[in-house]
Parts: C-alpha cells; sequence; structure tokens
C-alpha cells in the first residue's frame, strides 16, 4: 500500500475523532455553565484548555467569553481543530484516498462535511446548540458505522482504527490532565459539589457518565475515575482499551507485511504498562506526570507508525 493512501486513512479518523470529542466537550461546557450562575466564563477557559486550543484562542480574542469560545470550538476557521475545520480536514483526506474507501463510507464524510458547511455559516444560536450539538455526533456515528459496515478487514481498515485510537487515547489523557491542574480553581473544592459537577463533566465528555456508575456506583472519587478512564479495559474511552486495539491492528499489519517495526514494540511496551499498572501508585507518584509521560509516549508510537509505513512517500 502507498504511504499516502496509510496516510490518509490514519488521519482522516483522527481528524472525525477529534471533531466529535470537541463535540462532547462543548456540551460539557453547556452542561457546566447551566449548574451555577455565576463563574461560566472559568468554565469555558477549562473548556478551552480541554482541546488543547487556549494559547490559539487568546491570539484572537481579549477575553473569554462563552459565546466566542463556543464559536471558536465550534465553526471558526482559524482554529485548525474546531469542529468545521476538522470535519474539512476528514473529507480532504478521505477524497485523497477515494479509491481505498467504500461508497457508503465516503458519502458518510462528504454529507457530514456538506451538512456542516450549510449550516454553520454564520453563528449558531445558543438556543440551537444542544440540537446542533446532538447532530454532529449523530453524524461522527454514521461515518464509523458506514465504514465499520462496509469496509473489507484488511491493512486499510487497520490504519482507519489506529488514527482512531491514537487521537482518542489522546483526547482522554488531555482531558484528565486538565481536570487535576486546571479546573479546580483551588485544593479547598476538593470533594465539594463543585468538584463533583466538573467531575461529572469530564465523564460526560468522554460518553463514560453512564457507564462509570455502572462500575463505581456514582461514588466520584478522583482516583476511581482516573482508574476507570486509565486502566479499566472495559472502558472504550480508557488508556487501556485504545492500546489495547492499537495492537491489535498493529499485529495485523505485522502479519499482513510479514515486518515488525519500532511502532510494534513501543505499543506493546506501552499496553503492558497500562495492564500492570495500579491507580493508587499512579495517583502517589503524580498524575500529572504520568499523563504528561503517557502523552508523550502516544505521540512516539504515532510518530514511529507514520516512519515505518511511509506516510507521505510513494
Amino acid at each position: 500500500m502507498l504511504g499516502r493512501t496509510a496516510n490518509g486513512l490514519f488521519w482522516m479518523f483522527r481528524y472525525i475523532e477529534r471533531a466529535e470529542n470537541t463535540a462532547r466537550l462543548i456540551d460539557a461546557g453547556l452542561r457546566m455553565s447551566l449548574t451555577r450562575m455565576e463563574g461560566q466564563e472559568e468554565d469555558w477557559d477549562s473548556v478551552l484548555r480541554s482541546a488543547g486550543v487556549h494559547g490559539n484562542y487568546l491570539q484572537h480574542h481579549d477575553e473569554v467569553t462563552s459565546a466566542d469560545a463556543i464559536n471558536f470550538l465550534l465553526r471558526d476557521k482559524s482554529n485548525p481543530s474546531s469542529i468545521v475545520s476538522t470535519i474539512e480536514a476528514a473529507r480532504n483526506n478521505g477524497r485523497m484516498v477515494r479509491t481505498a474507501l467504500t461508497r457508503e463510507a465516503w458519502e458518510s464524510v462528504n454529507e457530514c462535511y456538506l451538512m456542516l458547511k450549510s449550516r454553520h455559516a454564520r453563528r449558531v444560536p445558543h438556543a440551537d446548540l444542544p440540537a446542533v450539538i446532538d447532530e454532529i455526533k449523530q453524524r461522527t456515528g454514521l461515518i464509523r458505522g458506514a465504514f465499520h459496515g462496509t469496509m473489507l478487514r484488511n491493512e486499510l481498515f487497520n490504519f482507519a482504527r489506529i488514527g482512531t485510537f491514537i487521537e482518542r487515547a489522546d483526547n482522554t489523557s488531555r482531558i484528565l490532565d486538565v481536570k487535576y491542574y486546571v479546573l479546580l480553581p483551588s485544593v479547598s473544592h476538593v470533594g465539594s459539589s463543585l468538584d463533583n459537577v466538573q467531575w461529572e463533566s469530564i465523564l460526560r465528555s468522554v460518553s463514560a457518565h453512564r457507564s462509570y456508575g455502572w462500575a463505581y456506583d456514582d461514588d466520584y472519587k478522583p482516583s476511581n475515575i482516573a482508574d476507570f478512564l486509565i486502566l479499566n479495559g472495559r472502558m472504550p474511552r480508557s488508556l487501556a482499551y485504545c492500546y489495547d486495539k492499537i495492537n491489535s491492528n498493529l499485529g495485523y499489519l505485522e502479519r499482513e507485511y510479514g515486518t515488525r517495526h519500532p511502532a510494534h514494540d513501543t505499543a506493546e511496551k506501552t499496553l503492558a504498562m497500562l495492564r500492570s499498572g495500579e491507580i493508587q501508585t499512579i495517583m502517589d507518584s503524580g498524575l500529572h506526570e504520568f499523563l504528561e509521560g503517557f502523552i508523550g509516549q502516544n505521540n512516539r508510537v504515532a510518530g514511529e507508525i507514520a516512519e515505518a509505513y511511509r506516510f507521505y512517500q510513494d
């Protein structure tokens, strides 16, 4: 397979995952803003940090306001990680590898892009935001469904899945890191009603609120939540689950091409670390330091995959 095709599929699905994650962050911000009468701008500051676009936002705005933050995350072309920008980037990558996609997979991406381009030519009224966010989540779900339901399980499928889970692992780790070091105004809020509301919003932003309740009986302990989002291999957005899927798809590629690369070893070591880890040990040694190291390791895996499979090369 040409490296350019592998690269296009890998990034197409990274961008789709990023778009859905941003939609869920906006949803979490809206929920947080409904729980208190003041301090809403601080909530949106934390959402921008979770999305990794806080610095970029401040280059274009003097202060954080809910209206500007939502617009920046949703449709601002100056933000390459806005939903409109990432879906456009996903579509461009899909068009580049159009012959590698089924008709259903391509049409689902193209229709999502056309819908966003039409409906987000102007700012979205605040009252319309819940419906807009729901539609974006539904559209990205349709893209995944069309892809899963029609694509041959070959190396094309593997590169798309690896891109999805590399991006998902990055998103989950950054959201957790922001919670611990940005969201709480002071340690006095730990365990307070404010703390619980923010934890609940984080769980909702990674689609884990209800499943967490099933696993931990709605007991919002920081260690339980960190364990759920880092080490619980049954939670589809946890770091452990993501790396289980990354390794299985890399394994298919190894068998397909008969070649093993450094990316395989790095991914396997990462999964082994997550499977053997204990949350109390991670908390005691520093959650921020653990997540910072994981983000670097995740970026290393992505880079090694690009090098191994000659992304951008014919």
